[in-house]
C-alpha cells in the first residue's frame, strides 16, 4: 500500500511540474481575475484524506481551525463550508450570546459584498447602511455616531478587497456606543493593522475561502473568536444545533425531565443547520495556509509593479490604492477608481480592457440599497451615501493574484495607458 501510495504522489508532482511549464510558456493575451494557487502538496494531502476514509468533518478540519485560528492570533475557530455561511453562524452566536432581539440594527458598509447584509436581515436583525471612504474602500468611522440608535447592536466591517478598515477607531467607537464587532474579513487574509491581523479586533470575525480568495479549499469559510460561549454556539449551530459534543465524552447519557437517558450525540439544543467543512477541504486548507505570507507578498509586488507603471494616468483620471503607515493591503484584487475627469465612461473602458482579454468586475454590489432585492428588504441607510453611490459608477477592479507575472502587469499597464493617453489627446 505504501509503495503504491509513493507511486500516485511522484505522478502528482509530475503532473503539476508539467503543468506550470506549459503556464509559464503560454503567450500573454489574457489577464484573470483570480486563478486557485494550488499544485501536488494540496493535492497529494486531499489524496492521502480520501485514503484514509475520511471524507466529511474530521481530523484535518480540526487542525486547520486551530492553525488558522493560531495565524489571525485567536483563541478558537470553527471551520464552516462557505464565509456566507460563517457570516451566518456568527450573527445567530451574537443574537443567542448577546441577547438581541429581531428588528436590532447591525451597521454594515453601503459598498460591500451581498452576503455581508443578508445573513443580517435573515437572521431577522436590520441593517443600517453607512458611507465608505473614498479611498480606502472601508466603512467612514466618522458615521458612526449618526448612525447608532436605541436598537443598533452591532457593528460590522468589512476589509474591503483585502485593506484594513480602520479597527482601533471602529473599536474606540463600538465601546463608547456599546456595540459588539464582527469583522468580515473574507477578502482579507493575512491583512493587518501595527503587524495584528484582521479579526483578531473584534469579539468575532469570519473569512472566506472561495476559489478567487487569496487562499482557497475551493468553497469553504472560518470563524475565529477568543470568546467561549460565541465558539459553543457557532459549533452547535454548524452542525444541527446539536449540544457540546466536548460533554458527550464526559456524559455520554442526558436527562431533563422530558428525555431520560437520552444518547447526548442526538441531543438538539438549538434549530441549527449542516455548514460543515469536510476534511478535504480542510486538508486543502492546511497547504494553503503554510502558502498565504508568501502568495501574499506576490499579490503586494504585483500590485506595486501596476501602481507604478500606471503613474502617469494616475492622479487626474485614476485613482489608485494606497497604504496608511502600519496597514498592510493583501490585495485581493487591485481597485481603480475613475475620477470625475476620466474623459470617457466606465462602460467604455471595461469594454477596452476585456476586449484586450483582462478580466474586470465593479465594486460587488457597488451600493447595496440601490440593489433591486435589497430595495424591498429590511434596512436604515445613513445619509445619502455619496462615497458609495460614486463607487457604485466609477470603480473597476482586475486581477493582481500570484499567478500573474511581471509580463501580465507590465501587459495590463500597457493597455490601461494607452487607452487612458489616447482619449486625453
Amino acid at each position: 500500500m505504501d509503495n503504491t501510495l509513493n507511486e500516485i504522489e511522484k505522478l502528482v508532482c509530475l503532473y503539476y511540474e508539467d503543468l506550470a511549464k506549459k503556464e509559464a510558456a503560454k503567450k500573454v493575451d489574457r489577464v484573470s481575475l483570480s486563478m486557485p494557487m494550488f499544485d501536488s502538496r494540496e493535492a497529494i494531502r486531499a489524496i492521502r484524506t480520501l485514503l484514509g476514509g475520511w471524507i466529511s468533518q474530521g481530523p484535518n478540519v480540526a487542525a486547520f481551525e486551530k492553525a488558522f485560528a493560531q495565524y489571525i492570533g485567536c483563541k478558537a475557530g470553527v471551520g464552516v463550508n462557505s464565509g456566507s455561511s460563517a457570516n451566518l453562524l456568527a450573527l445567530l452566536a451574537l443574537k443567542e450570546v448577546y441577547h438581541f432581539q429581531d428588528g436590532d440594527e447591525v451597521i454594515v458598509p453601503a459598498a460591500t459584498f451581498a452576503t455581508v447584509a443578508m445573513p443580517v436581515i435573515q437572521t431577522g436583525l436590520v441593517p443600517v447602511y453607512v458611507d465608505v471612504n473614498r479611498s480606502t474602500l472601508n466603512i467612514d468611522p466618522e458615521q458612526i455616531p449618526s448612525a447608532v440608535s436605541k436598537k443598533t447592536r452591532a457593528l460590522m466591517p468589512v476589509h474591503t478587497l483585502g485593506y484594513p478598515a480602520q479597527m482601533p477607531r471602529l473599536i474606540e467607537l463600538s465601546s463608547r456606543c456599546h456595540l459588539v464587532v464582527l469583522e468580515d474579513c473574507c477578502e482579507a487574509h493575512g491583512s493587518s493593522i501595527d503587524l495584528k491581523k484582521v479579526g483578531s479586533f473584534g469579539e468575532i470575525a469570519t473569512c472566506s475561502f472561495f476559489v478567487a480568495h487569496n487562499m482557497t479549499t475551493g468553497e469553504g469559510g472560518m470563524i475565529v473568536t477568543d470568546n467561549e460561549k460565541l465558539e459553543t454556539a457557532c459549533r452547535s449551530l454548524r452542525e444541527f444545533g446539536r449540544c457540546d459534543q466536548k460533554t458527550v465524552s464526559k456524559q455520554r447519557f442526558y436527562s431533563d425531565g422530558v428525555l431520560t437517558d437520552y444518547d447526548r450525540r442526538y441531543i438538539f439544543e438549538r434549530l441549527g443547520y449542516n455548514f460543515r467543512m469536510t476534511d478535504i477541504t480542510a486538508a486543502f486548507g492546511i497547504e494553503q495556509l503554510l502558502k498565504l505570507d508568501g502568495m501574499n507578498e506576490q499579490r503586494r509586488a504585483n500590485a506595486d509593479l501596476l501602481k507604478e507603471l500606471l503613474k502617469d494616468s494616475a492622479g487626474e483620471f485614476l485613482e489608485l490604492p494606497n497604504e496608511e503607515s502600519g496597514y498592510r493591503h493583501t490585495y485581493y484584487t487591485f481597485p481603480i477608481v475613475l475620477t470625475e475627469r476620466f474623459p470617457f465612461s466606465r462602460r467604455e473602458f471595461v469594454e477596452h480592457l476585456e476586449a484586450n482579454g483582462i478580466e474586470t468586475r465593479p465594486l460587488f454590489a457597488g451600493c447595496l440599497p440601490d440593489q433591486p432585492g435589497f430595495r424591498k428588504s429590511p434596512g436604515r441607510i445613513v445619509g445619502s451615501l455619496p462615497n458609495s453611490r460614486f463607487l457604485r459608477d466609477r470603480l473597476v477592479f482586475v486581477g493582481i493574484h500570484p499567478g500573474l507575472g511581471e509580463c501580465h502587469i507590465e501587459y495590463m499597464a500597457e493597455v490601461i495607458n494607452s487607452f487612458v493617453l489616447a482619449r486625453e489627446k
